[in-house]
């Protein structure tokens, strides 16, 4: 079984592991971007799923969003960040369990909705969403340009 434990600093073991796993980019940007979550534990939460030798299982990143999340009919919305379970320890409920806890501290932070995103051709985190309880409010397709 596992166990779940708040990230409270960037030295967190496993973090980072996982973070890179799920966001293959620079350790430092990462570790940047990681304090700076842990300086506002108000506005962001953290939680890694351990195996029972203290393995990282999995990682759930929450935020608290005050601006418009699309889809949702309140305000501030728990939003999934990021959730990622290590392959090898996938289809064991370990998702489920660290959704569980983002929506405990979302609900401690008065929302009532939790929201999430993912990549339009990501049909892998659309089944894993519906699975989790999550309901498709809706398809945008964004765009930009330079001025």
């Amino acid at each position: 079984m596992s166990s779940i434990k708040p990230c409270t600093s960037p030295e967190q073991a496993g973090w980072l592991q996982l973070r890179m796993a799920l966001w293959p980019e620079d350790p430092t940007e990462h570790l940047l971007e990681m304090q700076e979550l842990c300086e506002q534990p108000g506005r962001y939460a953290q939680f890694i799923a351990y195996s029972s030798d203290d393995e990282a299982q999995g990682l759930v990143e929450v935020a608290l969003r005050s601006d418009y999340v699309n889809g949702t009919e309140s305000s501030p919305v728990g939003f999934l960040e990021g959730l990622y379970v290590d392959p090898a320890s996938r289809h064991q409920g370990i998702a489920a369990l660290l959704v569980k806890i983002a929506e405990q501290w979302a609900r401690e932070q008065g929302c009532s909705e939790m929201a999430s995103d993912a990549a339009i051709d990501n049909t892998a985190s659309h089944a894993m969403h519906e699975a989790l309880g999550f309901e498709e409010t809706e398809r945008v397709v964004y765009f930009r340009k330079s001025l």
